[in-house]
């Protein structure tokens, strides 16, 4: 008996280096000193425009986004959910991404599908300016059936620690402005999908395209839009709208005695959320702890900003709504 014949194929995993290695490289800045396949990813940190850097990190997934991915046989899209989920974890602490490092788990590597996994961090590492300076790919039989796989991945950016936002400034009156989602970007998807289930293929009344591909949405990066706001004292606090939907994220961040007074009805609901509620018949509650319903990163601004954010949102394209306030309890 040899590795191969226990279910490992290590030819496999060296065919799926070769496949990813150019593409990788096209993430790496001057501040990347190792190549693909050293024991550690070597990064060389810029202070020189910093008082006091602080470095902030997160880690996740894509749950079962994974499941949808695989059943329509598309996977150049999630790599991307990926990176941008976890560059919103740090962006709403104020933090710019620096580099990133993923992990893939496979019961039976297959090295074309999970270069296109790869192929979609790539696009979105570069979309932040993020290098992609590492990884680990394991093949475990045993633990994974055939053809299952996860994905997870760490990002690691930089605050200045005076420009850190943690929602310590939050006060009553604050304004909340909502920046949109491109659909359930990578949260819920254990409800959609068994609402969904046997029908991803179905295109359902008002929408362009089957509902599998609607629920493989790229989760967008809000890193483009709010960067220039970063170092505004105006930018009181902010959450990224994933499990727990909108006022479970965003309360993480409230200062005691405050809470939210939010107007569910202030922007424009995307049509999957609406197909989901009907076809399932999940309550409201539900819909609003599970999903984020169309709103992905919410502004916490003081209110005599809110033209001037408003206006410069505009300029970049962006359709934000005022959402609600903060409000004394």
């Amino acid at each position: 008996m040899d590795y191969k014949s226990a279910g490992v194929d290590i030819s496999a995993g060296e065919e799926f280096v070769r496949l990813i290695k150019p593409q990788v490289r096209q993430t790496f800045t001057s501040r990347v000193m190792t190549d693909i396949g050293a024991f550690g990813g070597f990064f060389q940190p810029d202070f020189s425009g910093y008082k006091e850097p602080v470095l902030v990190s997160s880690i996740d997934g894509v749950g079962t986004k994974l499941k949808v991915a695989a059943e329509i046989g598309k996977y150049d899209t999630i790599g991307s959910c990926l990176v941008n989920h976890c560059v919103n974890d740090i962006l709403v602490c104020g933090a710019r991404p620096m580099f990133f490092l993923d992990y893939y788990a496979c019961g039976k590597l297959k090295p074309a599908m999970a270069a296109d996994v790869v192929k979609g961090m790539v696009s979105a590492c570069k979309g932040n300016s993020c290098a992609l300076i590492g990884g680990e790919t394991a093949e475990m039989p045993g633990v994974y059936a055939e053809d299952d796989f996860d994905l997870a991945g760490t990002i690691v950016g930089m605050v200045d620690r005076e420009l850190v936002i943690n929602g310590g400034s939050i006060v009553d009156g604050d304004v909340m402005i909502g920046l949109p989602s491109s659909g359930l970007h990578t949260n819920g998807y254990s409800l959609a999908r068994k609402v969904f289930e046997g029908r991803l293929g179905h295109t359902f009344e008002g929408m362009e395209r089957p509902v599998g591909e609607e629920l493989l949405q790229v989760h967008r990066s809000y890193l483009p839009v709010v960067d220039e706001l970063l170092t505004s004292s105006d930018l009181h606090g902010m959450s990224h709208v994933t499990g727990g939907g909108l006022v479970g994220n965003t309360m993480r961040i409230i200062p005691s005695g405050l809470k939210l007074d939010i107007d569910w009805t202030a922007w424009p609901e995307p049509l999957i959320f609406d197909v989901i509620r009907k076809e399932g018949g999940v309550p409201e509650e539900d819909m609003r702890r599970t999903f984020n319903l169309g709103i992905g990163l919410v502004l916490i601004v003081a209110a005599e900003a809110v033209d001037d954010i408003m206006a410069g949102l505009k300029t970049r394209q962006e359709n934000a709504y005022i959402i609600g306030r903060i409000a004394a309890e």
